[in-house]
């Protein structure tokens, strides 16, 4: 994400503000769809390449946008009212139309699922992952490991088991677009639909299929944009925002939320911020669910939400890393943690969990580059706060952006991952 201003530390604040080239060096700038998984076993496969997506439909077709400027606190009727500021105003969150949005994140295990149905050899020609990701080269952070030496369709298993019902956090947007290919391409077992509050639950069990290159979004484009009027997307900009923040009962300022957790109040800077996430420590559970409204991510002031698998020793969650750093730097530059998707149990207006905080997620909304970025790379829009982030970047106005497919990120970022969204079904809404 892009920031107002950031520091040389090494945390997702600054990952995403800074960009690829200047990770490490001060810079200014002008930005998962499962059943609630508790303690146990997770709800987000169903088996041998199949998963379960639960959405929740977002209706109010044609509610109005609102205009921000980039990280700050405020929201504005129109752009006429903003400050006339070289960032600049963008009006966000206005979609005329029904759609449907992922309750969560997409979890480890349902990336699992989709790894071995669309590289049932292991050999990832469409870079899938990283070796980076695994438990052995990143104690720490890595969710999945691979086998070269597995039966077909075998070769990628969930690390530990504490990391089957955690976003997925090594996602590229070209990653997230296949693993919707193969959710367009593949076939809907079932579909079932139920009341709940202001919108619907729609829930699906989908075969995916090994197709990944084309579906809704044709990855032999430069710049993969919807293919189709109905299906599985990655949510844009809009519909992610407004999934988030607007509020079809008019709370908030201008119907429109200050965190995806709470109305909050715009300029109190965190006054009104969630309460941090507090996670047991060898499980990655939310021990603190009644504290709400509740969300994970970095409050100031307090300890980042933090957790290792208690199958690794301390010595290597606080030391063995894949890009090199010091015992001493490690620790102090990687402090957040992915909790349990749905664990900290505060809904956002339309009932969605985990928008604000835990990983970033992005959308398929294409953007500029920043200043002083060539056009030759293609640039899309993320949102959600992390984990070790403060609590700004759950804003409306943390309008964040990153190259599409940032090979960098496979090895230094394990907080990046992706909801699913619906379009044109008649689930949508209400």
């Amino acid at each position: 994400m892009r920031l107002a201003s950031c520091r040389t530390r090494l945390r997702a604040a600054v990952l995403v503000a800074c960009g690829i080239p200047a990770l490490f060096a001060p810079c200014t700038a002008a930005s998962g769809a499962a059943a609630v998984a508790g303690p146990g076993r997770p709800t987000g496969s169903g088996g041998d390449g199949v998963v379960i997506v639960t959405t929740r439909g977002i209706g109010a077709p044609g509610n109005p946008a609102v205009g921000v400027v980039p990280f700050t606190d405020a929201v504005y009727r129109t752009c006429a009212d903003a400050p006339q500021t070289s960032q600049g105003c963008q009006m966000i969150g206005g979609v005329p139309y029904v759609y449907e949005i992922g309750r969560l994140e997409v979890t480890v295990e349902q990336w699992v699922a989709f790894l071995n149905t669309a590289d049932p050899t292991g050999r990832d020609p469409h870079d899938l992952y990283d070796d980076t990701e695994s438990a052995s080269a990143w104690p720490r952070y890595g969710q999945i490991d691979f086998s070269a030496g597995a039966g077909p369709g075998r070769h990628y298993a969930v690390a530990y088991p504490q990391w089957a019902a955690k976003p997925y956090g090594f996602s590229t947007f070209l990653r997230a677009a296949r693993f919707v290919n193969a959710l367009q391409n593949g076939r809907v077992l079932s579909r079932t639909t139920s009341a709940d509050g202001p919108s619907r639950t729609v829930t699906y069990r989908v075969a995916l299929s090994p197709r990944t290159e084309r579906g809704m979004y044709d990855l032999a484009r430069r710049a993969p944009t919807r293919t189709r009027a109905t299906g599985f997307v990655v949510p844009s900009q809009n519909e992610w925002i407004k999934a988030a923040y607007y509020d079809p009962a008019g709370g908030g300022t201008y119907s429109y939320w200050k965190y995806p957790t709470n109305a909050g109040v715009f300029g109190d800077g965190d006054a009104t911020a969630p309460n941090p996430t507090v996670l047991n420590p060898t499980t990655g559970d939310v021990t603190n669910a009644a504290d709400q409204p509740l969300a994970s991510y970095h409050a100031s002031g307090k300890p980042a939400p933090a957790w290792c698998p208690g199958q690794v020793t301390p010595e290597d969650c606080t030391t063995v890393n894949p890009i090199g750093l010091d015992p001493v730097s490690y620790p102090k530059l990687y402090q957040g943690s992915l909790s349990t998707v749905g664990q900290a149990g505060t809904p956002s207006p339309w009932g969605t969990l985990d928008q604000g905080g835990n990983a970033v997620e992005w959308t398929d909304t294409i953007t500029p580059p920043p200043a002083g970025q060539n056009g030759v790379r293609v640039w899309r829009r993320l949102h959600g706060g992390v984990s070790n982030a403060e609590a700004f970047q759950m804003w409306p106005s943390a309008v964040g952006l990153q190259p599409q497919d940032n090979d960098f990120y496979n090895h230094t970022y394990p907080w990046l991952g992706f909801r699913i969204g619906v379009i044109g079904g008649s689930g949508a809404g209400s």
